[in-house]
């Protein structure tokens, strides 16, 4: 069995997760600042209510969102007895994990995190042949569950394979374009399939769509980008490399550092070459070298932009293949909540992605006879949408390690902003964690309706720690859960109480 390597760091990310500036004010997300600065207009609505659509399925549970949080939900729904259909506008399940090229799922940076769906994804993914852990390198920054990187191949049979032996029915290549609602409650989803419109109906619905579009539609307030300036995260278009000599790249990289003193990243790339394993290469490192990138960038070869954030991945299973954790898009020239700009972003993004693959085929030993074997079906948003559910989580619950009675989940994932000039948190001590309620999950508009995963209800900066692969796992497992209780109970998703379901039932219990 193929045993999976490290994780590298970006700059800004070692200066987040080395806690190196101390807390104190995030600029755009102050206390103080409104909450109307960030507040988003209601999706475009038709009134569905008369139109004579044909209803293509009648079920308990409906999940709108085939990503980490939507397929944790509606396996898990089902597993607990429930009639459930899950709607994705792909053609595999896995969001950006497996659309997106997103891999190796980020640490929570806390044991005890792995709740029992992602454990058995785990032993599933092991059962592929490629062991999905990745080894911790350094204690003190990297620890807790949740780290795995999954190989997007395999990833998308072995959800497959989970929702047909819990009896999921999957909608592929199906969008969500409406909802008919009656009082405080959806009645059905209206969806584009190759056949044209139809309704979903269903006693539960469950957003996981990720830009909390389910929600938007049925009018649950919600917000986007930072309180302060308004922008989102920035977005990523990320590619893989194959036909890379991933030792000849480690020797260009000791000779391009020849002053860099060796770490534990260099100890380790150097054992799984011996071991005929893909290696770890930093390529942030090499932003050390100031003439590197800068001459190319002078040289017309690549753009300023191409260069501010640059990383890559070797992918266990693919011996010469190095995943590309780049290109990441122009913050302030591309917005993902506005429908052209994302679509521009594309193609701007495709373009940045054919200048770094020509220069490191150009300049790069160990790239000579590499090409662009794959690109992301998916762009990659980090944040978008988030709803005002019944609990709004803020950047305190990570800072002062809140606990809660009716938690779903734990983490200690630093906010992890990629944006230099809004902030940078001190992390958790080794041991701390945060929890993420219930609450956090439904709404007070609709009372048959969970929210799972990076749209959950939060500020700017909170979404920017629990949006990570796995949180998202926890929390549709929670809201899947919680959907099959409540129906079985007769009790609404947003009256339940997550503590009042048996501990041996629930997915997590909190420790007080």
């Amino acid at each position: 069995m193929e045993k999976a390597f490290a994780i590298p760091i970006s700059r800004r990310d070692f200066m987040k997760l080395a806690g190196l500036t101390a807390a104190g004010t995030l600029l755009g997300v102050q206390d103080n600042v409104p909450k109307a600065e960030a507040s988003a207009a209601p999706a475009h609505r038709v009134d569905f209510e008369k139109a004579a659509i044909p209803t293509l399925f009648n079920v308990d549970v409906c999940v709108v969102g085939g990503g980490s949080a939507g397929t944790a939900a509606a396996v898990t729904a089902a597993q607990k007895g429930a009639k459930v259909v899950l709607v994705e506008r792909g053609i595999s399940l896995g969001g950006l994990a497996t659309q997106g090229c997103v891999y190796p799922c980020m640490p929570t940076f806390i044991d005890g995190s792995d709740t029992p769906y992602i454990k058995d994804l785990n032993r599933r993914m092991e059962k592929q042949g490629i062991s999905p852990f990745y080894e911790v390198i350094d204690t003190d920054t990297f620890y807790g569950g949740g780290r795995a990187r999954y190989i997007p191949e395999y990833l998308s049979l072995v959800y497959d394979e989970m929702c047909e032996e819990a009896g999921v029915r999957i909608l592929y290549s199906t969008s969500l374009v409406g909802v008919v609602t009656t009082g405080r409650r959806i009645v059905s989803a209206v969806v584009q399939t190759v056949e044209g419109l139809a309704k979903i109906q269903a006693k539960v619905f469950i957003d996981a769509t990720g830009d909390a579009l389910l929600s938007r539609l049925s009018g649950v307030p919600t917000e986007k980008g930072s309180e302060k300036t308004g922008h989102n995260q920035p977005m990523s278009l990320r590619f893989e490399m194959g036909g890379v000599d991933l030792g000849k790249v480690y020797n260009f990289s000791l000779h391009l550092l020849k002053d860099y003193k060796k770490g534990i990243f260099d100890e380790m790339t150097e054992k799984a070459l011996k071991e005929h394993r893909p290696p770890f290469i930093e390529f942030e490192k090499w932003k050390n070298n100031e003439y590197f990138f800068q001459n190319a960038v002078s040289r017309g070869d690549l753009t300023q932009d191409d260069v501010v954030y640059i990383q890559a991945f070797s992918i266990p299973g693919k011996p010469n293949v190095m995943s590309m954790n780049c290109p990441e898009l122009p913050l302030l020239s591309f917005s993902s909540t506005d429908a052209v700009s994302k679509s521009e972003a594309i193609s701007f993004g495709r373009k940045m992605m054919r200048r770094l693959a020509t220069f490191f085929i150009h300049n790069v030993s160990g790239f000579e006879h590499a090409y662009i074997s794959r690109e992301a079906s998916m762009v990659g948003v980090r944040e978008s949408w988030r709803i005002r559910g019944k609990y709004y989580m803020e950047a305190d619950d990570y800072l002062k390690a809140h606990h809660f009675p009716d938690a779903v989940c734990r983490t200690a994932y630093p906010i992890d902003i990629h944006d230099v000039k809004l902030a940078v948190f001190e992390k958790l001590k080794k041991g701390q964690y945060y929890e993420i309620p219930y609450r956090a999950l439904v709404t007070n508009e609709i009372s048959n309706l969970l929210v799972a995963g990076r749209c959950a209800s939060g500020s700017f900066a909170a979404q920017a720690s629990f949006r990570i692969q796995p949180t998202c796992m926890s929390m549709g497992e929670a809201a899947g859960i919680a959907a099959a209780w409540g129906i079985s109970h007769g009790i609404d998703a947003n009256a339940l109480s997550w503590e009042d379901i048996p501990a041996e039932e629930r997915s997590y219990v909190s420790e007080g």
